[in-house]
């Protein structure tokens, strides 16, 4: 582990301690500040997928886009489809589009479609970091949602900051622990000085206050 595991179980158990009991199920969330990185220079800016060792302790909403056969076989799978003709009633309707977008945390879509879908709800997508992942109208769209659903963006775009959710609070703190090792090491090969370009990373439950991960 690039981070010390007991350093992040440590961390897991003192933010649980200071968190108070909530009537709902609270996320583990992460946030990671960077140093030396100058983000007005396109190579250092983030954005990575990075699917998490354990998932996410609740499944992620994922869409598909596709037409005909490819969204025949993602119906029969269980999956949510949005077919071609669906995506072609949505142009100008700038409030179902974002609407959509709410809905789901995921999209999954055929290649071929993905210029209509540019055209169409590229500029509701685009700004939220969700437009979707192409994949060729054979893929095995069910294999790739349950990949997508143990998945997390990772961005750093304007800010030297970095925030996601790895997990909650009923999951062991092994478990978390891996996540946010997972989600580092995704860092560090990013990262043109690895983890020397990290200057803190924090750990906190939804409502409870963020408690520093010791780096050594």
């Amino acid at each position: 582990m690039p981070i010390d595991e007991e350093a992040i179980v440590e961390a897991l158990r003192e933010a649980r301690a200071k968190a108070k009991k909530r009537n709902f199920r609270q996320s583990v969330e992460l946030l990671i500040s960077l140093r030396d990185l100058d983000l007005r220079r396109p190579e250092n800016r983030i954005r990575e997928m990075v699917e998490l060792p354990h998932g996410l302790g609740k499944e992620a909403r994922v869409c598909v886009i596709a037409s005909g056969d490819a969204a025949l076989r993602a119906k029969k799978d269980g999956l949510d489809v949005l077919e071609r003709e669906e995506l072609e009633a949505l142009a100008g309707d700038k409030k179902r589009a974002k609407k959509l977008a709410r809905q789901y945390d995921y999209f999954v879509a055929e290649a071929p479609l993905m210029p209509l879908i540019g055209r169409v709800l590229g500029p509701v997508l685009g700004p939220r970091g969700k437009m979707p992942t192409p994949v060729p109208p054979t893929a095995d769209f069910k294999a790739v949602v349950e990949k997508l659903k143990k998945t997390v963006r990772v961005v750093a775009w304007k800010a030297p900051n970095v925030y996601c959710k790895v997990g909650t609070e009923d999951m062991d703190d092994r478990a978390l622990a891996e996540n946010i090792d997972a989600v580092v090491r995704a860092l560090e090969e990013k990262l043109p000085r690895g983890l020397k370009n990290i200057k803190s990373i924090y750990v906190k439950l939804t409502m409870g206050p963020a408690v520093e991960v010791r780096i050594r």
